[in-house]
């Protein structure tokens, strides 16, 4: 389905998304430029459909004349689809391998970029938890979406996804039952609000925002995989900046830093967990590539 899609895109259409995206950044600040453009493609001719538009201009027009379709529109411009524990693997690689050097610290500062509706964080809240490390540390979780936030702030999800997020939990090496942390009611399941008092829930856009702490782990995980490849740098050189020496980056299970400019300054980690560790290398900046 996602192929048909983009073959209804004919050329000039390439035109009128890159004049949406102009509109977009210079009407409401949300910068999407640099987003993967097969993926920007598959999104807006959903968003067509669901506006019942018949071409971007449509749909430019209608977004700098009536302001609320923006916040629709963000629903499609944004990926918001997680689980808690994703990948499990990836947590228990966490747990065994880089706790141990988080311990060493007095304070902890964890940066979530891209944390969508919040599964990332929980899932990271309640490890924490379990290992003894979250009263020292402060969680920033980040994304470009308000909506998501909210979302992720509330910590609320559908029972019928629990069961999944369970087993990831227990392949993850969970010293609890996932259930000691949720209440149930009404087909959903609210996580405790103790989780969230440390958290600290704010918008940021990687594509233009910049660094605002030092952190020690930063996990953004399926998020550059929606970026092209100077929106990938960036987002890796912000992420290097905001790591003390010897901090953690973990990144998606389809994502690489092999062919990133900043690639000098991290060290593999967990290579097949793909969590990286800032070395003393300095980031290299645009100015190192037109040397």
């Amino acid at each position: 389905m996602d192929a048909a899609l983009i073959e209804t895109f004919e050329p000039h259409e390439d035109i009128e998304l890159d004049l949406l995206l102009e509109a977009i950044w210079r009407q409401y600040h949300y910068d999407f430029r640099g987003y993967s453009r097969a993926s920007l493609h598959r999104r807006m001719a959903r968003a067509l459909a669901r506006f019942g538009l018949a071409s971007l201009s449509e749909l430019q027009h209608r977004l700098l004349r009536q302001p609320a379709t923006f916040a629709e529109l963000m629903g499609f411009l944004t990926i918001q689809v997680s689980e808690m524990f994703r990948d499990p693997a990836y947590f228990l690689a966490l747990r065994q391998t880089v706790v141990p050097h988080l311990r060493t610290y007095p304070s902890l500062k964890v940066w979530i970029a891209g944390c969508a509706n919040g599964e990332e964080f929980y899932s990271l809240a309640i490890l924490f938890r379990e290992e003894g490390l979250e009263d020292r540390t402060i969680f920033y979780c980040t994304d470009i979406s308000p909506a998501a936030l909210t979302k992720a702030e509330a910590g609320i999800y559908d029972l019928q996804r629990i069961p999944q997020f369970t087993e990831n939990h227990r392949l993850a090496g969970g010293k609890a039952s996932l259930s000691d942390y949720y209440t149930a009611a009404y087909g959903a399941a609210v996580f405790d609000k103790s989780l969230r008092r440390r958290a600290v829930f704010a918008e940021h856009n990687l594509a233009s925002d910049e660094v605002f702490s030092e952190v020690h782990l930063v996990s953004s995980r399926n998020v550059l995989i929606y970026f092209d490849r100077d929106l990938q740098d960036r987002a890796l050189g912000l992420f290097g900046e905001s790591l003390v020496r010897g901090g953690f980056l973990g990144l998606g299970s389809k994502e690489t830093l092999r062919f990133s400019r900043h690639s000098e300054a991290f060290a593999d980690f967990d290579e097949r967990e793909k969590i990286y560790r800032r070395n003393t290398a300095p980031l290299r900046g645009i100015a190192d590539d037109a040397a």
